[in-house]
């Protein structure tokens, strides 16, 4: 049973942290590491597993990107 609460949150970084986030996730991506980050208080280990996708979503005026990392804690 998974004790874990489910969670959508979206957090807003400035644009220095953002970058940092990226180049961390890049450097542990490129070296086949876990990536481990903390999002509004609470910390995520990424495994390598993770399954890491791009999408664009467009709605009248409004573009959005999103940088996706997906995995399951049953694998």
């Amino acid at each position: 049973m998974n004790s874990k609460l489910e969670r959508d949150i979206e957090k807003t970084y400035p644009l220095p942290d953002f970058i940092a986030k990226l180049r961390r996730l890049a450097d542990a991506l490129e070296q086949g590491e876990r990536f481990e980050i903390q999002i509004a208080g609470e910390r995520i280990s990424v495994p390598v597993r993770a399954i890491c996708n791009i999408e664009h979503e467009r709605e009248g005026d409004a573009q959005e990107i999103e940088f996706q990392i997906k995995w399951s804690d049953t694998q």
